[in-house]
């Protein structure tokens, strides 16, 4: 047996596939209402573009790039090899840090069950 539909369909109550028609049946109203969605952020997109440009938004966050971009070519960059360094010491504080962290942790634990085995 093919189920189509919903569950009213399992127990047999149509021979067409159950009370509710599968959306595909009724596809030109679904066409319409993605279409009128689509229409309807197009607008909100243009009123909110349209604000931004009538406040100078836009010619603030345009200045904003342009500004970022020079001051990005005065930074200097890492060469590859300063780059892998940079990463390793990186990598080894972390090891070193989570080593300290589970050992101190180890021995808090440890004093704590040895203290409260004594009382």
């Amino acid at each position: 047996m093919v189920y189509r539909g919903g569950l009213e369909n399992r127990f047999g109550l149509t021979a067409n596939g159950g009370s509710n028609p599968p959306p595909s049946a009724n596809g030109k109203s679904i066409f319409m209402s993605d279409l009128t969605r689509i229409f309807i952020w197009v607008g909100i997109i243009a009123v909110v573009f349209a604000i931004l440009w009538w406040q100078g938004q836009l010619l603030r966050f345009s200045t904003y790039i342009q500004e970022t971009r020079e001051e990005l070519k005065k930074c200097t960059w890492p060469t590859w090899n300063e780059l892998k360094g940079s990463t390793m010491l990186v990598m080894v504080s972390i090891a070193f840090l989570g080593a300290f962290t589970v050992a101190a942790d180890f021995v808090f634990s440890n004093l704590m069950r040895w203290i409260s085995s004594i009382s």
